[in-house]
């Protein structure tokens, strides 16, 4: 009997035993390893990454399919679940967003239905609670790969799939006072303040963050307008919040999408892959991506905006999008954002060149592999500031929060460009470091400094599994250049990520590490590992730049399942 074995036991490693599920692996002992004491939650959905204040970006319609939907197991949850979360049924319709807690438990329900199946379809399957791998070791000579775990225990597996999910190491917050290196688990945020707290970012994390420490020094009501008023308590007179944010940006608010889950079919299939960069020197170029994912289709959606669109590059084109947005002030932009989304979600209308935007992240995220290095960092200085507000899709009540929060004059974006810094105050809390908008270098000392940028990719000596580095069973993330005298070009602007082989070939580094389509590692060798998948987002953000959630579980999975059928029946041969 061979075994497969699931680090971490989070919404990722619920796809995946998905997946193994309904390939019928019966061959194939499986083997979850969880860190915590709960399956299908991982950090988002739990108490390690929400609160009860802390909902979903998606609603029922636009969760990939598991086993049942949210509404059809609310039918069946435990009354002490209802109760806990003022659920039922009858208040849910499947475009309604969700307590992140309740989709937590959701998921693991699920779970629990897949292991029932596994049961009955004979597919023996062992979960690992409380159980932190700390290594990973790839044996090329037995072909098996060792995890050992915290505790001192080891086991070998003939598969190892890394479903790990998010991470948010603790470096600076355990040593300094008044640092938070994220705002998880949001309990530590739960402070009654009277100074200014600085939040570094804007991002959906920001909004959590935002959100706890609100409701740790005021409360909310619901006006007639279906707006809220913000009322601070007493104690908390001199809170306020100031996001620091690239650009002064808000991020985008929750639209309804005509397709409410990504299409794995507008994917390219390898033979299309193969055959465009036969026709484009080994490379898939971005500007066929646009043409043909974004151009093409608003054509056909919103002509108008594609009559502007015709003419531009892609570069072009985003800075004409987003200087619309740097022209308007921050909350007077989220305001009206938020009109516009609240009139698509209550008519069932997509914003058609937002939900295109949206499918032209979907398609680039697998394809960017197969960029040059020059396309790759096209996309990163130009196309990737615009898709990450846009795709961010604020839920409705979170921006209704951070509009009464600024009208009572609590929340307010502070506008830095990429040489602002931030370092840890000698007595705690931070020196934010930035230039102003009247372009004058300004340095101001915060209490409290949180840093809510997102989820941040790992480089190659950060992954936590040294077996796996030690042994070059991993490689560096990077992709090659195209024309040399670019990547001269980027040394000369002082690019230290640009490398040069003893070929004399240029290439640049990137977060993480070196994978294949089907989320394999590479070798310094460039060959794909047989035994070993990572579909951890943070340990391969260089090459799968979207962190897309429950979408990209329910690709990638497929794909990994795929390969190891492919790997299997070969061996057959």
């Amino acid at each position: 009997m061979l075994t497969i074995a699931l680090i971490g036991g989070g919404p990722a490693s619920l796809f995946m035993f998905k997946r193994i599920l309904e390939a019928n692996l019966k061959q194939y002992n499986v083997h979850i390893f969880e860190a915590n004491d709960k399956l299908g939650a991982g950090l988002p959905y739990s108490k390690f990454g929400a609160s009860t204040e802390h909902i979903t970006n998606v609603s029922d319609n636009e969760i990939p399919e598991i086993r049942t939907n949210v509404k059809e197991w609310l039918s069946h949850a435990e009354a002490e679940i209802l109760q806990r979360f003022d659920m039922d049924e009858v208040s849910l319709n499947e475009y309604k967003v969700l307590p992140r807690l309740l989709f937590g438990e959701y998921l693991a329900g699920q779970f629990d239905l897949l292991l029932e199946e596994a049961k009955k379809s004979g597919i023996h399957t062992e979960v690992h609670f409380n159980s932190l791998v700390v290594d990973v070791i790839d044996n090329e000579n037995t072909e098996k790969v060792s995890v050992m775990l915290q505790a001192g225990k080891k086991f070998t597996f003939d598969k190892v799939i890394i479903c790990t999910g998010h991470s948010f190491p603790q470096e600076r917050e355990k040593k300094l006072k008044g640092w938070f290196d994220s705002p998880y688990p949001p309990e530590k945020l739960t402070l009654q303040i009277d100074f200014e707290v600085a939040i570094r970012g804007a991002s959906l994390t920001a909004v959590d963050a935002v959100r706890t420490l609100a409701r740790a020094n005021g409360n909310f009501t619901h006006d007639q307008d279906d707006f809220y008023t913000y009322h601070l308590n007493e104690e908390s007179k001199g809170f306020k919040i100031k996001l620091f944010s690239l650009g002064g940006l808000l991020p985008g608010i929750r639209i309804h999408l005509e397709e409410s889950q990504p299409d794995p079919t507008h994917l390219i299939s390898e033979e299309e892959i193969t055959d465009i960069k036969n026709k484009n020197k080994g490379f898939i170029p971005l500007d066929y991506l646009f043409e043909v994912y974004f151009k093409k289709i608003l054509k056909a959606k919103q002509p108008e905006l594609y009559l502007i669109s015709k003419g531009k590059s892609i570069e072009e084109f985003m800075d004409f999008m987003m200087e619309k947005r740097r022209k308007l002030d921050a909350f007077k932009l989220f305001l009206d954002e938020y009109q516009e989304a609240e009139r698509s979600i209550h008519a069932h209308e997509s914003i058609p060149w937002k939900e295109t935007l949206t499918d032209l992240s979907y398609v680039i995220n697998y394809a960017i592999k197969h960029f040059s290095a020059e396309d790759m960092l096209r996309f990163k200085r130009s196309v990737s500031p615009l898709i990450a507000l846009i795709i961010a899709f604020v839920p409705q009540s979170s921006a209704r929060e951070m509009l009464a929060l600024h009208k009572a004059g609590l929340l307010e974006v502070v506008n830095v460009d990429k040489d602002s810094s931030v370092e840890p105050a000698e007595l705690g809390g931070c020196i934010y470091s930035y230039r102003n908008e009247k372009k004058q270098e300004e340095q101001k000392h915060y209490n409290i400094f949180i840093d809510a940028v997102g989820q941040k990719p790992f480089y190659f000596k950060q992954l936590p599994f040294e077996g796996l580095i030690n042994k070059n069973t991993l490689s560096p993330a990077f992709l090659n250049f195209a024309d040399q005298k670019a990547a001269q070009k980027e040394i000369d602007n002082g690019n230290k990520d640009v490398q040069k082989d003893a070929l004399g070939n240029f290439s640049h580094r990137l977060p993480g590490v070196l994978i294949n389509d089907h989320f394999q590692p590479l070798n310094q060798y460039g060959v794909a590992n047989p035994r070993l998948y990572i579909m951890a987002v943070p340990f391969i953000s260089g090459l799968n730049p979207d962190y897309s959630g429950l979408d990209f579980c329910e690709v990638s999975s497929e794909k990994i399942v795929n390969k190891i059928i492919e790997i299997s029946e070969n061996q057959q041969l």
